[in-house]
């Protein structure tokens, strides 16, 4: 067998430009929620109306990924991620800014209808390029989009500790990241696909919903976890297993530290053992991290389970769009990889509007001890979908390689 083809500088550049993508959108999206509640506070809005604001951004951030399933048919996904990623960013002060709730709710819509259309067009860029360098790439820029995801959380942790308006904390931000991505957009790559079939590809049709359910179930539930984390976490902590208010603040942080952790080694797992046995492995982790969180006598004990949830959701959703670019390609060509992304990219939303709600109501009507067995239960279901993520004759690494890196497209390989 003949290694795989060093990647020219055209794919390295847009390699290091996509991965600075992920990692501005993860410092964006983070910013944005973590002062959810000085938002609130800012305009009033009461605790009744906040769930429907919050309902509200991902609802219109799946409106934006259907869209964005049509437009690829047409305009290549890289020029969609140039126009709407400074779109993204400029919300931000658009919400600091706002002078009445109305103006703040047409900044946040604003925001989740790009958002779906930006989450959609990085993970198609991310597939393309990795079925063009032949190997797994795709934990890498979602590793960058951890990093931002720290990175923004930790400035506004500063904002609040200094008590900076949110003007003020949003506006020097985007005043660095806005040129950044603007710069970076000029680097985008579409993937080998688009060269070689200009014209014709983008009129593929996706993957049919019924072929695509079971990766579309995965992503969902991938969430669920997700989201019960991040959502939930916090109050676990001291609500149930009685730490400090200051000690409730960790869990999500040292989540967020291990999914960065995860991902970062992760292609190299997928290169070695393949990616149905890495997902497979990230499942086992990931439940075997709810049912600690489930059973810990102790705020310790529970962290320990948080860090095995970090270490094993990371893995899951960058394999689950990275096995339906695979199974578009395999089914009805390469033009078909982009819309089908797309498709998935939904369940992204789905996962996210079930998970916190889902995980609330259960623990009050029962117990949030038994209501992180859901979830858990939930994660499980992908052990019986792993097949999906990989192709009987490819998989990735120096062991598993195919002899021509230009097939890889076919090749087995993520809140």
């Amino acid at each position: 067998m003949t290694p795989p083809q060093v990647p020219g500088a055209r794919l390295r550049h847009g390699r290091v430009a996509l991965a600075l993508s992920f990692f501005a959108q993860g410092a964006v999206f983070a910013l944005l929620v973590t002062r959810i509640p000085a938002i609130q506070v800012r305009y009033g809005i009461s605790d009744g109306l906040l769930p429907v604001f919050l309902a509200a951004v991902p609802v219109l951030a799946g409106v934006g990924s259907v869209g964005t399933e049509h437009l690829v048919k047409r305009v290549r996904p890289s020029v969609v991620l140039r126009v709407v990623q400074p779109v993204v960013c400029l919300a931000l002060p658009a919400v600091g800014a706002g002078g009445s709730l109305a103006q703040v709710a047409v900044a946040l819509g604003a925001f989740g209808l790009t958002v779906g259309a930006l989450d959609a067009s990085m993970n198609m860029l991310g597939v393309s390029l990795q079925r063009a360098y032949g190997r797994s790439i795709m934990l890498g820029f979602h590793a960058a989009y951890s990093l931002g995801g720290i990175a923004g959380a930790s400035l506004a942790w500063a904002g609040a500790h200094w008590e900076l308006s949110l003007v003020l904390l949003y506006g020097p931000v985007v005043a660095v990241v806005v040129p950044l991505v603007l710069i970076a957009g000029r680097w985008f790559v579409d993937g080998d696909e688009r060269g070689a079939s200009e014209g014709g590809a983008g009129a593929a049709t996706p993957v049919a919903m019924r072929l695509l359910l079971p990766l579309c179930l995965v992503m969902a539930f991938a969430y669920i976890g997700d989201s019960t984390v991040s959502n939930w976490s916090a109050k676990y902590l001291k609500d149930v297993l009685g730490s400090s208010e200051q000690l409730s603040t960790v869990p999500y942080n040292v989540y967020m530290v291990m999914t960065l952790l995860g991902r970062t080694v992760g292609d190299l797992g997928v290169q070695r053992f393949g990616p149905v046995a890495v997902v497979r492995t990230g499942t086992v982790v990931a439940a075997a991290g709810f049912a600690v969180v489930a059973v810990a006598p102790g705020a310790w004990a529970g962290m320990a389970g948080f860090v095995l949830l970090g270490l094993g959701l990371c893995v899951v959703v960058p394999q689950t769009f990275a096995a339906a670019g695979r199974q578009a390609v395999e089914r009805r060509g390469p033009g078909a990889s982009d819309p089908t992304i797309a498709r998935l990219n939904i369940f992204n939303y789905v996962g996210f509007l079930v998970g916190s709600p889902l995980v609330g109501a259960i623990g009050d009507a029962w117990s949030y001890r038994g209501a992180m067995l859901v979830p858990m239960a939930l994660v499980l279901v992908t052990l019986v979908y792993a097949r999906s993520f990989g192709s009987s004759p490819d998989r990735y690494g120096d062991d598993h390689e195919r002899p021509r890196t230009a097939d890889v497209g076919r090749g087995s390989n993520g809140l």
